[in-house]
C-alpha cells in the first residue's frame, strides 16, 4: 500500500509541476512578429546589453505602418522588459507601447532627453503612441526599472 500511495503522490506532484509550468509566466503578453533578426548597431548595444531579453540583435520591422512593443515582459529577474527590447523600423512608423499589467508601474522615456515620455502606469492595456518622423537612434527606459535593465531601442531608417 505505501508503493501505491508513493506512486500517486509522485504521480499527483508531476501533474501539479506541468500544470504550474504554464503559470510561471515565461514570456507573458510578448509581442511577437514574423520578421528578420539584424544585429543591433554597437550604441544599441552598448545601452540594451543590460537587459537580460537582449540578444545583440534587433527585430526588423521596416516597412510597417505600426508596430508594438510590450512593456513588463519577463525579463530581468521579473516582468522588468521590454519586448521586444529592439526593433527598427523606417520613417514614419507608429510604434505603440502596451502595457501587461505586470512588473508594477513601468514608463517609456528617452534616455538624455528627446520625444518619448509616458506616464507612469501599471494598468493592464495601457498605450503609448509615438510616430517616428526622423532616422535616427532613439534609447528609452523605464525610469523606476532602469537600474534593473529594462531598457530598450528603435533605430528608425
Amino acid at each position: 500500500m505505501t508503493l501505491s500511495r508513493r506512486r500517486y503522490l509522485a504521480a499527483l506532484g508531476g501533474s501539479a509541476g506541468v500544470a504550474l509550468a504554464g503559470c510561471g509566466g515565461g514570456d507573458v503578453n510578448r509581442t511577437t512578429y514574423e520578421a528578420e533578426s539584424v544585429s543591433a548597431p554597437e550604441e544599441v548595444s552598448d545601452y540594451v546589453s543590460a537587459s537580460s531579453n537582449f540578444d545583440g540583435t534587433m527585430v526588423d520591422l521596416t516597412g510597417r505602418d505600426e508596430v508594438e512593443v510590450t512593456v513588463g515582459v519577463r525579463g530581468n529577474g521579473s516582468y522588468y522588459a521590454f519586448g521586444p527590447p529592439a526593433i527598427t523600423v523606417s520613417t514614419g512608423t507608429t510604434v505603440t507601447w502596451r502595457w501587461t499589467g505586470r512588473g508594477n508601474a513601468h514608463n517609456v522615456a528617452s534616455q538624455g532627453g528627446g520625444p518619448l515620455n509616458s506616464s507612469l502606469t501599471a494598468e493592464e492595456g495601457h498605450t503609448y503612441d509615438h510616430t517616428f518622423e526622423q532616422s535616427g537612434v532613439y534609447l528609452y527606459k523605464c525610469n523606476p526599472h532602469e537600474f534593473q535593465g529594462m531598457k530598450g531601442a528603435v533605430v528608425v531608417e
